[in-house]
């Protein structure tokens, strides 16, 4: 079983209220192979809501206490992301998933790099935060670009 970033599997979950469609990850969910979820629904952030990135690192570094994420009108949205991560990982481990696709450059599902917190469209390395966490849990990210 996988588990995918519920965006890539058409549901409209994005801070935008979109969903980045993947047709690979759309096939495997049809043929029952993969389950998804949003860990930034599941932290409890609502659906459009504003952009958020990262400020002073990685998701390492904000599952570390050195960082946060917070959203483009200046409010601290770390907890939710953490507790998306956490939720999330909790999902993964109950469906007995042994990989995990997430979406490129997100704060929560970014697995190679991310925004840099400035809101200008630069990307720098890094993971977001549930995939910081899935990585420290020995779970297998696979990063799908959109």
């Amino acid at each position: 079983m996988i588990v995918v970033s519920a965006c890539l599997a058409g549901k409209k979950c994005r801070y935008d209220g979109s969903a980045k469609t993947n047709g690979e990850v759309m096939r495997l969910v049809r043929e029952g192979k993969a389950v998804c979820a949003c860990p930034e629904a599941m932290g409890g952030l609502k659906i459009p809501r504003p952009p958020a990135e990262i400020r002073g690192g990685d998701g390492f570094d904000v599952l570390c206490g050195r960082a946060g994420v917070y959203n483009k009108e200046g409010k601290c949205v770390t907890q939710e992301f953490l507790n998306g991560a956490r939720k999330f990982l909790a999902y993964v481990r109950k469906n007995g998933a042994d990989e995990v696709w997430l979406k490129s450059k997100s704060p929560s599902c970014g697995a190679g790099r991310i925004y840099d917190g400035t809101f200008e469209g630069v990307l720098r390395e890094g993971c977001g935060v549930t995939c910081a966490l899935l990585l420290k849990s020995g779970i297998k990210v696979v990063e799908i670009h959109s």
